[in-house]
């Protein structure tokens, strides 16, 4: 079973997150951020990974540190379900079009963990979330993960299509990636023979 149940608990935040990646996309998302549950929520439906997410952060200052932390707590989750990347594709990407929007995602589940970001926001705000912080969630998301992601949007005017684009593409090519290559289920995809190790809980 790739499963995995972890917490993250500091002074700014407390969260415990639960995955499976060879579920259906259930999902049960409590952030205190309605817009960032709403991108998790996406997340969770399209790649088909069920995920349960509770976080008690420090709303009263700003949304910054519950999304970078939720973040590093799914990320940890999905590396620890992955264990040694026995049998995965590795590889993923997707195009997603929304609306007048399009957004490409593209991955490697690498041990190597690297971000590339190229979309801008048009307004400062989604609801009560900043835009500038959804970069800060898929750099935390893939630096814990071990996942090289690219994400780029390529163009597209309203600003909730956009960033909703680039959940739903990370989603569509980390269903891909992990999905498992029935040719090679004893081996791991990589000629150095690791992708890295199990994470444990943080």
């Amino acid at each position: 079973m790739r499963t995995a149940t972890i917490s993250r608990h500091t002074n700014e935040t407390r969260i415990d997150v639960s995955v499976d990646l060879d579920g259906t996309g259930v999902y049960q998302v409590d952030t205190g951020i309605g817009f960032l549950d709403h991108m998790l929520e996406q997340l969770s439906r399209h790649s088909l990974i069920d995920l349960t997410l509770h976080c008690d952060g420090d709303l009263h200052i700003d949304a910054h540190h519950t999304t970078e932390d939720s973040g590093i707590a799914i990320g940890t989750a999905v590396a620890k379900a992955l264990g040694d990347r026995r049998g995965i594709t590795r590889y993923g990407h997707a195009y997603i079009p929304m609306d007048e929007t399009l957004t490409r995602v593209s991955l490697d589940i690498s041990g190597r963990p690297y971000l590339v970001w190229k979309t801008a926001f048009s307004q400062p705000r989604l609801g009560e979330m900043d835009t500038e912080l959804f970069k800060e969630w898929f750099g935390a998301f893939s630096g814990a993960a071990g996942i090289t992601l690219h994400v780029e949007t390529l163009y597209g005017v309203n600003n909730h299509h956009i960033v909703e684009s680039c959940f739903k593409g990370l989603a569509k090519a980390l269903r891909a990636a992990i999905t498992l290559d029935p040719r090679k289920l004893d081996a791991i995809p990589s000629t150095k023979g690791t992708l890295g190790g199990p994470v444990t809980d943080v």
